[in-house]
């Protein structure tokens, strides 16, 4: 998730300043075009209507995973060339907008999220403590702690820094939130810390270990039953099926290797350098049921290791006909490789924090 400030400085740049650039372009030239003229006034009118809303939806809705990436996101479908939604309400024309278009394109942008949700379904989960607890108490705490213990590589560090890497290391499945979440860190973290023992000079052995780990972990348990924590739970698992669905598909299959090359550039015979494959593979992963290309490590490293096995590297130019056959070749090889050893993929995000009390929306006025 991009932070805040991130988000926020996106937001002013490709919200606001690209977008006022742009109209100002517009009423600068000698014959100003109407439908431009009226499509960036409609973009500002509903940018006010949506900045007027975000006040109170900033309430409620902020606990949201990607809530502000979402307003991001938002704000550049409405004037990004390729989607324009304004133009398909308006059709760059100034005239009333019918139920049915809008409903049309409002279908289109609902099944896009689901979509977006059904490759990548959202469980939200709420920390309070029991799992925890159960965990505790469970025969396998102590090889599983001890586990932890022998992957951690800090020389020289205190107890608590131990501590803290064990519980960065642990998941929602044990019962614990993100530990390095910087809410989490400071509510529920380094309250529990206060009950470690051992000085920063003493050795940290595996006895004092998981004795003190245990001491903080039923501390961290008692504070999330008093502040449970909301987490976004995403997980997915790529076992090369979505590549094969593709490839059995030959329509379909044709369809993607067209459009990924539509946007590659061509020599004056029409070749394609071979160093485009990544570019058009990217292209390709969301039909494929594969992630964006540096998205995931372990899947970057099946990839280059299908690129090295088919020797396809290297920048020779070659026909479309071939560039789409050595796509095909590394999509085959690719969901080989994650057939035999399938690839999980699990990510836990705070989406909620207990509203500020200087919040007095919901206070009762003094009677």
């Amino acid at each position: 998730m991009m932070g805040s400030l991130l988000t926020r400085l996106l937001l002013m740049v490709f919200g606001y300043v690209y977008p006022a650039d742009e109209c100002f372009k517009s009423m600068e030239k000698d014959k100003p075009e109407i439908d431009q003229l009226l499509f960036w006034c409609h973009y500002w009118i509903l940018l006010a209507l949506l900045t007027t809303c975000e006040r109170v939806g900033d309430l409620f809705m902020s606990w949201l995973p990607l809530y502000g990436e979402a307003k991001f996101a938002l704000c550049i479908y409405l004037w990004y060339p390729r989607t324009r939604v304004l133009n398909e309400f308006t059709h760059g024309k100034q005239e009333k907008v019918s139920k049915k278009e809008f409903k049309e394109v409002l279908s289109d942008i609902l099944l896009g999220m689901a979509a977006g949700l059904k490759r990548d379904p959202i469980v939200i989960l709420r920390i309070d403590g029991e799992d925890l607890l159960e965990f505790l108490k469970s025969p396998s705490f102590e090889q599983e702690v001890l586990s932890v213990f022998s992957e951690i590589e800090l020389p020289n560090a205190s107890l608590q820094d131990y501590i803290i890497k064990a519980l960065e290391k642990l998941t929602v499945e044990q019962g614990v939130p993100p530990a390095s979440d910087s809410w989490v860190r400071s509510n529920i973290v380094e309250p529990a810390l206060q009950s470690c023992g051992g000085g920063p000079d003493q050795p940290v052995s595996q006895e004092t270990f998981v004795g003190e780990f245990k001491n903080v972990a039923e501390t961290v348990a008692k504070l999330l039953k008093d502040q449970p924590v909301i987490v976004a739970h995403t997980e997915n698992t790529f076992d090369g099926s979505g590549i094969r669905g593709l490839l059995c598909n030959k329509f379909e299959l044709d369809k993607a290797l067209d459009t990924s090359i539509q946007s590659i550039p061509k020599d004056s015979n029409g070749n394609v350098s071979k160093d485009y494959l990544r570019v058009a593979l990217d292209v390709l992963a969301p039909s494929s049921g594969l992630p964006p290309l540096g998205a995931v490590d372990q899947i970057d490293k099946i990839i280059n290791e299908a690129f090295k096995m088919l020797d396809s590297d290297d920048e020779k130019l070659v026909k479309d006909v071939m560039f789409k056959k050595f796509l095909t070749e590394i999509l085959g090889n690719i969901m080989l490789q994650l057939e035999g050893n399938p690839i999980s993929v699990s990510t836990n995000s705070v989406v909620h924090e207990p509203l500020a009390s200087s919040s007095t929306l919901l206070e009762v006025p003094p009677s």
